[in-house]
């Protein structure tokens, strides 16, 4: 079973081509640490990248390490370029000849120009790509989606403890057979944030942090692993991306998954209601 559970993970790779996330004093990965992150997903089951055109360098980091050994999934951005001719970079770049997944990064793009996704059907009639979709961060983008019963197979949104806005449609979204992809499982590390350098405009959420902080205080568990196993353990959702800085980072989320999901922590979690929503979107935190 713990094995079925770590197959969920999602290794996103925007830091390896970007300065990514709040909690990042790093900068971009080292080519070493990619190189080393990838051997431990290989060493652990782990065969799923979440890369984009959009993600600077990212693709091309990869194609230095990882051959024929994992299924990406890529996205087109928003750009001055055809669709054809970035996903013909992508593969370059990625030193592969197909992917796993191939998703519309912005979704305004797609309302402006439809037949975007026409372009994506044919490199999947190709077999070029596997399975087309969307990355999105609203409902009313996924609303849109199936009220106009536009086809797709595979979908990513944000979903967490204190963000569960697409919750309602995750049976619905099944039932579709649409693949689920979510991110943001630790709130671009919001979640593991030191209180007291919270930036100004993030002090409204230091009560639900804090309350969160002393759950796991009394429960002896962590935020990690609290965070990942309430991503992973939804039966619903078929993939968990989480981005790492190195090694130790990825084996430490491994080791945090638990067999089952206890239920004073569903409790928990259920009671958390963050009244200021706009907050929960990185977007809006500069």
């Amino acid at each position: 079973m713990l094995k079925q559970h770590i197959n969920k993970i999602i290794l996103g790779t925007v830091q390896f081509g970007l300065n990514y996330g709040i909690n990042n004093i790093t900068g971009q990965v080292s080519r070493q640490n990619v190189k080393n992150i990838l051997s431990t997903c290989q060493e652990n089951g782990i065969i799923k990248l979440d890369t984009s055109a959009a993600y600077g360098n990212s693709e091309q980091v990869l194609g230095e390490f990882i051959g024929n050994d994992f299924d990406v999934i890529s996205k087109y951005p928003r750009c001055d370029q055809s669709v054809q001719s970035v996903f013909k970079n992508s593969l370059v770049y990625l030193g592969i000849d197909q992917v796993y997944g191939y998703l519309i990064h912005h979704f305004d793009i797609f309302q402006e120009c439809p037949s975007i996704l026409d372009e994506l059907s044919l490199l999947k009639e190709k077999k070029k790509i596997r399975k087309i979709g969307f990355s999105i961060y609203k409902t009313k983008e996924l609303d849109f989606l199936l009220n106009n019963n536009i086809q797709f197979d595979l979908i990513q949104f944000p979903y967490n403890i204190f963000d569960r806005t697409f919750e309602s449609y995750l049976h619905v979204l099944k039932e579709r057979n649409i693949e689920i992809h979510i991110r943001s499982v630790f709130l671009q590390g919001l979640f593991f944030k030191d209180l007291e350098t919270l930036p100004k405009k993030l002090h409204p959420l230091k009560v639900y942090l804090s309350e969160l902080n002393a759950f796991c205080r009394e429960q002896s568990i962590s935020i990690e692993a609290v965070a990942l196993n309430y991503a992973i353990h939804n039966k619903y959702i078929d993939g968990v991306l989480i981005g790492v800085d190195n090694p130790m980072q990825l084996i430490n989320n491994i080791n945090s998954i638990w067999d089952t999901y206890p239920l004073e922590v569903s409790d928990f979690i259920s009671l958390i209601n963050i009244k200021e929503k706009e907050l929960l979107h990185p977007n809006n935190w500069n």
